[in-house]
């Protein structure tokens, strides 16, 4: 069965043009993923099990919504990505953490109900998360179906596009904080790292003989430990070289910021969809029958 240009057309447009607008948005959706995830799991005490059965449910909801509309809406697709980055980051500390003295602080011994962590580690973490996207690439790339995210036109695609989107969160959660906590470099030396390879990949999109669609999915992994050790900088104390601005006030400024963004993306998507001729309403056509009379 073919897909007729019209259809094809409407369903490219359910995902966003890549530009620098783009990058900025995930960034700031992935920040707040780290700070939000942290806000429930952590300052809430809900601990990361029952925060990610939450999130997971919360993911699902905004999914279904995205792949049940009729076209590209910035507040749909930004949305499910906050939930993917809000997700992403409880799943990594699920898997990563556990309930000992090194990841629950002021005396606590436990957070909220159910399993405080499978401590595996970030190492081991991220090698499984590695091993999960890759396999979905595969079955991506068996399905013959295009890796370009402006050319995904079926039901299938997308699904193993937000599937990548969701793996990808995860793991560069497991990233940043590997960065941030066990690697040496701290806060600021963890983003800065991932800064330098993100602009090392800028440049390589000059070069033909690498695949832009291996850049861009490349440099949407590591924006998500980007945005990771951003958010520790913003949340964690003072002595553990963070900020301490506190969870809440961190995500609800980065809410702010990411909402702001949307409404811009969504103003200038109306202006680029507007019809070049419009409708001019039932009584303007009743005015031209009767000049015409």
């Amino acid at each position: 069965m073919t897909t007729s240009p019209t259809a094809t057309k409407s369903v490219m447009k359910k995902l966003p043009e890549v530009t620098l607008a783009f990058w900025i948005m995930k960034i700031a959706a992935t920040t707040l993923g780290e700070t939000a995830g942290d806000l429930f799991a952590q300052t809430l005490r809900l601990g990361y099990f029952l925060t990610t059965v939450a999130l997971f449910l919360v993911f699902v909801v905004t999914l279904v919504i995205q792949l049940r509309s009729a076209r590209y809406n910035p507040f749909f697709y930004w949305t499910v990505i906050l939930s993917t980055s809000m997700a992403g980051t409880t799943m990594s500390d699920f898997m990563n953490r556990d309930a000992s003295a090194r990841y629950l602080s002021n005396g606590a011994t436990r957070l909220g109900w159910g399993p405080q962590g499978l401590g595996l580690g970030y190492p081991e973490g991220a090698a499984i998360l590695v091993s999960i996207l890759l396999l979905i690439f595969l079955g991506w790339k068996l399905s013959g179906m295009t890796f370009q995210i402006t050319e995904i036109v079926t039901f299938r695609g997308e699904a193993l596009f937000w599937s990548a989107i969701l793996v990808s969160n995860t793991l560069g959660t497991s990233m940043g904080d590997f960065l941030s906590d066990s690697s040496g470099l701290g806060y600021l030396g963890g983003a800065a790292l991932v800064t330098g390879v993100l602009l090392v990949l800028l440049v390589l999109m000059k070069v033909p003989a690498v695949p832009n669609v291996l850049l861009f999915w490349i440099a949407f992994v590591l924006t998500r430990p980007l945005g990771a050790t951003a958010g520790d900088l913003l949340t964690k104390p003072v002595a553990k070289g963070g900020l301490d601005l506190g969870t809440a006030g961190s995500s609800a400024v980065l809410l702010a910021v990411l909402f702001g963004l949307m409404a811009y993306a969504h103003l200038k998507e109306r202006r680029v969809t507007a019809p070049e001729f419009p409708d001019p309403g039932p009584e303007a056509v009743q005015r031209e029958e009767a000049g015409r009379r």
